[in-house]
């Protein structure tokens, strides 16, 4: 590398590719949602490509909204794998690129969460990776729940599910199992801790049946952008997924959640910061404008007409024209906030119709879009990385497979001729490859007695 920081690389990937018509591609797998091959032959050109991770987002409650027919009938998230289950299976056919599975704080439990990710990070050799999610939808009906949290709510018992979780992955230092045959030892029971959590949210006494995880943690990942979702992440995350759509807006995201560390003890590279983009190529401008308008030309009206409603809900759109310009959205939700800011935004900034306003949606759902030449391309991510509102990309490719295999052979080489990204990775761990340290065991660490305490801290 010719700098001191390095570009980091993330694969978000949906089954079919990020528009939200990319199955009608014909360059798509329609069938990629319950296609194992299909994931198989991404991640490893993730892999390729040296790309850190790869994520798939996921929710308990899925992405279809069974009440719409129109749009319901056209949806292809209605089927797509569980994270952690694709993931520990594509560990064995990879050996380098980290895997980021999604699990909500709100609908799960930290001991199976913990359970879980260690689990992972074992198969894979330690390259796993926690997307902490309080879930914006409410799926309360599916976990017989009387209703969906209001969202402070959420993030109070987020913080202390994570609190837990950690607490559980340390419920035995690094070399407690010693397995001695001669002595018959399994385990060193000095180096046992019980957790023993006795909080607002949880009760929790351990320890959990699963050895320290090769990373010490998993890598804490989070997406939130409100207050709130700020405030955790600046605690308890190392890469936080953003969504932005100017550089100025990604700017003042970057420097609000890196000065926040400081109240907690921590630096900024301990967090990363890696918004999505959703890159549409062409081996010109006027080629890539034309992929970009042949992937528009695939929404259905009945999901345009979805798109709308789900951003204006309890809005009455009756008597709107499409080319209408959009009215201001509503000022509250119970669901995503930072979305609901950041499309809101939208709205006031550029006054777009409705029907523009669909268009822009139905690609990133509000990540930046950036159609042109791979060098293009490269210099939207060298910009935003050199001007401190970004110290990496989740790449979002707007169909599946051929959308990522464009990005890896026609916009990797560029950045790393220009010094940016790097040509091999660092090492096997996920942790290694993203530069973060392995945490210290915080139980033996309160277990130990308190001179020994002062030298750990020493």
């Amino acid at each position: 590398m010719t700098q001191d920081r390095t570009l980091r690389l993330g694969a978000f990937l949906q089954a079919t590719g990020h528009h939200v018509s990319a199955w009608l591609h014909p360059e798509t797998q329609a069938d990629a949602g319950h296609n194992l091959d299909h994931y198989k032959q991404i991640v490893q050109t993730a892999e390729r490509g040296k790309f850190d991770l790869v994520f798939v987002a996921d929710s308990p409650g899925g992405y279809a909204d069974f009440t719409d027919e129109a749009t319901f009938r056209q949806n292809a998230k209605a089927a797509h794998f569980e994270p952690i289950t694709l993931w520990s299976a594509l560990s064995q056919v990879t050996s380098r690129i980290g895997f980021v599975a999604t699990s909500t704080t709100t609908y799960e439990d930290p001991y199976t969460t913990a359970r879980k990710f260690a689990s992972l990070d074992w198969i894979s050799g330690g390259r796993a990776a926690w997307n902490v999610v309080t879930t914006g939808a409410d799926v309360s009906a599916n976990f017989s729940q009387p209703a969906h949290l209001e969202h402070s709510k959420r993030y109070e018992r987020a913080e202390e599910y994570i609190d837990v979780v950690k607490g559980l992955w340390d419920s035995y230092e690094d070399d407690a199992f010693v397995r001695d045959r001669d002595a018959g030892v399994y385990l060193d029971i000095d180096k046992f801790h019980l957790l023993a959590h006795e909080g607002e949210h949880f009760q929790v006494r351990g320890p959990l049946n699963i050895a320290r995880p090769p990373q010490g943690y998993p890598v804490i990942v989070q997406a939130g952008a409100s207050e709130p979702g700020r405030e955790l992440a600046a605690r308890t995350a190392e890469v936080i997924f953003t969504a932005n759509l100017i550089l100025a807006d990604a700017q003042e995201f970057y420097a609000d959640v890196k000065a926040r560390l400081t109240r907690y003890g921590r630096r900024p590279e301990q967090l990363l910061v890696m918004p999505g983009i959703f890159p549409v190529l062409g081996g010109s401008e006027a080629e890539a404008n034309a992929n970009y308008e042949e992937l528009q030309s695939l929404v259905h009206p009945a999901i345009a007409l979805g798109i709308l409603r789900r951003h204006y809900q309890g809005f009455d759109l009756t008597g709107y024209d499409l080319d209408d310009i959009a009215p201001p959205l509503p000022s509250d939700t119970n669901g995503s906030k930072s979305r609901l800011k950041l499309v809101s935004d939208l709205v006031e900034r550029e006054r777009p119709t409705l029907r523009q306003l669909y268009r822009q949606v139905s690609t990133a759902r509000g990540h930046l879009t950036s159609v042109g030449t791979p060098e293009q391309i490269a210099d939207v991510i060298q910009t935003w990385f050199e001007q401190g509102a970004a110290d990496g990309f989740n790449i979002m490719p707007p169909i599946l497979p051929t959308g990522l295999t464009d990005f890896v052979d026609q916009v990797v080489p560029i950045l790393q001729r220009r010094g940016l990204f790097r040509e091999e990775y660092e090492g096997r761990t996920l942790r290694d490859n993203l530069g973060l340290q392995r945490p210290p065991n915080g139980l033996a660490r309160r277990d130990a007695p308190q001179d020994h305490r002062e030298v750990v801290h020493a």
